[in-house]
């Protein structure tokens, strides 16, 4: 199981973790901010547990991203 973390609101709606990721980022047509499909959100963190072999795509979307906002563990 792999955890993404994704502190939203410093996000500056670059896309690349869209362009990395696009199965479980999308960008907000409300504030043009990313969001991480299917998380849940506490405190502004958002979280979302996902499958082993999204691993290699969240770590490009964490790496890509220049504000350094997503963060990628695997448990």
């Amino acid at each position: 199981m792999v955890i993404i973390t994704l502190q939203r609101e410093k996000c500056i709606g670059c896309n690349y973790c869209v362009e990395m990721h696009a199965e479980r980022f999308r960008m907000s047509k409300k504030d043009g901010k990313s969001v991480l499909l299917n998380s849940l959100e506490k405190k502004g963190f958002h979280t979302a547990k996902v499958r082993d072999e999204e691993m290699d795509f969240a770590q490009s979307a964490a790496k890509a991203c220049p504000v350094n906002i997503i963060q990628v563990k695997q448990i």
